[in-house]
């Protein structure tokens, strides 16, 4: 694309004198020269085509001079466009007085056409530069834009009325979750299977990003899709596996606890797969990790069996789950917060609402990591069951 530039001088005879040194390279469509006699025509040209790179301007003209005109120039706020200051040896303080108010540089009459060819590649130069910085200043602009569209999205996915059944009194629950980066690959979810029965799930994609996000709204999905056919744990991490497997690209892979709370009786069945254990928080007992099931993660192997464990919540007991973005959050002597910190936390917090136990560890977590960058998504879940 050539470069416009646009002279402006009230002699007459430096169009012919730029047009006849230039013509190579505006026959090549690298450089179009356009003219005006003026600042104030100057001014209006520039009005009705802001696509000028650089202006060649003398000083001393009638109806607007070039330095009101370098006055206007700035106050358009176009990083990318230049001015060249073109006036008589003699007059070096108007011209200093040019370069103090951001003219690029400067040509004295009788003009070096060779030195002024020369101001002009450096001033092209300077222009590139420039235009490439805001174009990617204006595609990462973009991508900003779709990536908070996205976390827009992504967060609509999740639950957020809390309570989320008050018609329900035997229990009470609260989550959250915070991406590492715009969006994230974490989820939780929780819904009535059927008027005695709440499902409730927590998930971690092994990725982070776009394709973290993507991957978990197509998890979340098939779970709940087979959740809601009112399947056990474990033949719902089946089926979901299997679906799941279909759809993996990239190798990626869903951590996966889903867990079915009994409303009438506490009885709980849950499943594991490869994710990190939740915590056991009773009221009047000891605060412990569940034990494992042995599953492996969704979407790795299609055709897996999953297994099932169960217990028995008592009015006041509760249930943490998470993500390991608490256990491995590191703090700035590259130390892990551990299972054990998250036991101790959990304890601290025993027989407080799911939403002030939540707020509780996160604060742990918080003092712990003590300004560490968050390096993964970090999702919680507190169930609290009332009997």
């Amino acid at each position: 694309m050539a470069i416009k530039i646009l002279s402006v001088d009230d002699e007459q005879d430096l169009e012919a004198l730029l047009t006849q040194y230039f013509r190579r390279k505006i026959r090549k469509g690298e450089y179009e020269f356009s003219f005006a006699h003026n600042g104030l025509e100057a001014l209006r040209m520039m009005l009705d085509h802001p696509d000028f790179d650089i202006i060649l301007s003398d000083i001393n003209m009638p109806e607007m001079d070039g330095l009101t005109l370098l006055t206007k120039i700035n106050e358009m706020r176009n990083p990318a466009l230049k001015c060249i200051i073109v006036s008589a040896y003699g007059d070096m303080e108007n011209i200093r007085t040019a370069m103090n108010h951001g003219a690029f540089d400067f040509a004295t009459k009788p003009i070096d056409m060779e030195d002024l060819e020369r101001t002009i590649e450096k001033a092209v130069e300077q222009i590139s530069f420039i235009k490439e910085a805001q174009k990617e200043h204006h595609q990462l602009e973009e991508i900003q834009y779709d990536l908070n569209v996205a976390r827009e999205i992504q967060q609509s996915i999740l639950p957020k009325q809390f309570p989320p059944f008050p018609q329900y009194k035997q229990f009470d629950l609260y989550a959250t979750m915070s991406a590492a980066k715009a969006v994230g690959g974490d989820f939780y979810d929780f819904f009535l299977v059927d008027d005695n029965q709440l499902g409730f799930t927590i998930a971690d994609v092994s990725d982070k990003g776009i394709p973290a996000a993507i991957f978990m709204a197509i998890s979340r999905t098939v779970i709940r899709a087979t959740a809601l056919r009112q399947l056990s744990p474990a033949v719902c991490m089946k089926e979901s596996n299997d679906l799941l497997c279909r759809e993996s690209v990239n190798g990626m892979f869903v951590t996966t606890f889903y867990a079915i709370l009994n409303i009438h009786t506490g009885d709980v069945v849950y499943c594991n797969g490869g994710h990190n254990r939740p915590v056991w928080i009773r009221k009047n007992d000891k605060v412990s990790l569940l034990p494992m099931t042995g599953g492996m993660a969704l979407g790795v192997v299609p055709g897996l069996a999953y297994k099932e464990q169960s217990l028995k919540l008592e009015a006041g007991d509760s249930l943490f789950l998470y993500t390991d973005g608490i256990s491995e959050a590191m703090n700035l002597r590259n130390e892990q917060y551990g299972d054990i910190r998250l036991v101790e936390a959990c304890s601290s917090v025993k027989n407080q609402s799911p939403k002030s136990m939540i707020e509780g560890i996160s604060e742990s977590v918080h003092s712990f990591v003590n300004g560490a960058t968050q390096s993964d998504d970090i999702t919680m879940l507190a169930l609290t069951y009332k009997g």
